[in-house]
């Protein structure tokens, strides 16, 4: 996937937080992957840097699409925060 160069070096920068991808392959995580993680492991800091990059709305937009099915990849404690942070914050 085709990012910005800022996009690419906050991947980088927070590259420990995608343990689960090829070293190599880092650099090709889709925009979905890097909110996911992002939210589930990083710090205020770096989702503070992701809200910048991504805009908050389309990361609300993103978060809201990945838990509308049965099943997902948040923590209930990350999911129920961010419900309601994107609430107050994204509206």
């Amino acid at each position: 996937m085709e990012h910005s160069s800022e996009i690419d070096k906050f991947i980088q920068e927070n590259s420990s937080l995608f343990w689960w991808i090829k070293h190599e392959e880092k650099m090709n995580i889709s925009i979905n992957a890097l909110v996911e993680a992002l939210l589930n492991y990083g710090n205020e800091k770096s989702v503070k840097r992701l809200f910048d990059l991504v805009e908050i709305k389309k990361v609300a937009e993103i978060f809201y699409q990945q838990i509308s099915g049965k099943r997902s990849n948040y923590h209930q404690r990350t999911k129920h925060f961010f419900q309601i942070y994107f609430k107050k914050h994204a509206q």
